[in-house]
């Protein structure tokens, strides 16, 4: 990467008169800075360690101390807007065919075995770099513009849709999935029925792109998050109790499951708790919905009100303790 070019792209002003003009490598971490490599210094606290590994540039955007005079101290007013545009140049060579998703189906390709001509992307403006800069010419990328931003790439298509149902479900609960997809049987996967449908697109879209691909088990998405609760409202075992409250962070997905809920569990006694801001855009009219100002609220509400499920949207599951014997085992266990 040339220094001229980091200048021109971000705006930069450069301190000293180094005596580079090309930079082997880009590192994040002080550990993995090699002779040449330029050092992006989200901390000043790291520029210490990265000059005594070798860095011949540092790009930075907080106060710092600047030392030698023959390094490349690069100022610019945000580093991770500074990379996108960097991204944005140096991705134009490599002729990436782009697609984006919804953040669920995002979450599901993490947990899909791929080629490594195939990248889903995730996380941090690092994270991304990290991600997108080895890749070979031609790959296939995978984001979701919820959680990353589209103007890295010139230009991206949206996710091509499955047209027909290739999964069969063998058996369900609300929280796993056993079923059969090209006469492979996945048995009481962690995987709700709520997301085979966006497991249906993603497959499809590998299919359609010819993108080898081998489920490898399902973890956590991030949605959707069932935590069991004994009479306290403390949580418990996976599996071992009636009183299940769901976590849902993301608010655009609540009709959706709330549709879910009334679909699968109509037998149940079923509470919803969303955010008063939500109140005037719901367009699901049912019964049993709760609406709360601050978290603290939720606690209370859960406790004066009998339930199977309790969806709450907007929040995380760190809201409720843990059981005490399951404090106890976690002592054991540090």
């Amino acid at each position: 990467m040339r220094l001229e070019n980091i200048l021109a792209l971000t705006k930069a002003t450069l301190y000293g008169e180094p005596s580079v003009s090309l930079f082997e490598s880009v590192a994040f971490e002080p550990a993995k800075v090699k002779r040449g490599s330029l050092f992006i210094a989200y901390s000043p606290d790291t520029i210490a360690e990265a000059l005594l590994n070798g860095a011949y540039g540092i790009l930075f955007d907080k106060p710092t101390q600047m030392g030698d005079a023959e390094v490349a101290w690069i100022k610019v007013d945000s580093i991770d807007a500074s990379l996108k545009k960097l991204l944005r140049f140096y991705l134009l060579e490599k002729e990436l065919q782009v697609y984006a998703c919804d953040p669920i189906t995002l979450r599901l390709s993490l947990m899909v075995s791929t080629p490594s001509n195939f990248c889903s992307i995730d996380g941090s403006m690092a994270q991304v770099w990290e991600r997108l800069w080895p890749l070979e010419k031609k790959s296939v990328v995978l984001f979701s513009p919820t959680l990353t931003d589209p103007e890295i790439f010139i230009e991206h298509s949206q996710l091509i849709r499955a047209q027909e149902n290739t999964i069969n479900i063998i058996e369900q609960t609300l929280f796993e999935t056993s079923f059969i997809h090209n006469d492979i049987f996945y048995e009481r996967q962690m995987l709700s029925p709520f997301f085979i449908p966006y497991l249906e697109h993603l497959l499809f879209f590998y299919t359609f792109l010819r993108i080898p691909f081998q489920l490898k088990g399902f973890g956590k998405i991030g949605h959707f998050i069932p935590v069991f609760t004994n009479s306290r409202l403390e949580t418990i075992e996976f599996g071992t109790s009636d009183r299940v409250v769901i976590f849902e962070p993301y608010l655009e997905l609540i009709d959706e499951q709330i549709d879910f809920l009334h679909a699968q569990a109509s037998w149940a006694k079923i509470l919803y708790l969303l955010p008063e801001t939500m109140r005037s855009g719901l367009t699901i009219g049912v019964e049993n919905i709760l609406f709360y100002r601050y978290p603290e609220e939720i606690i209370t509400l859960l406790q004066s009100n009998h339930f199977h499920f309790a969806l709450v949207a907007g929040v995380d599951k760190s809201i409720l303790r843990p059981a005490r014997s399951s404090m106890k085992q976690l002592e054991l266990d540090f």
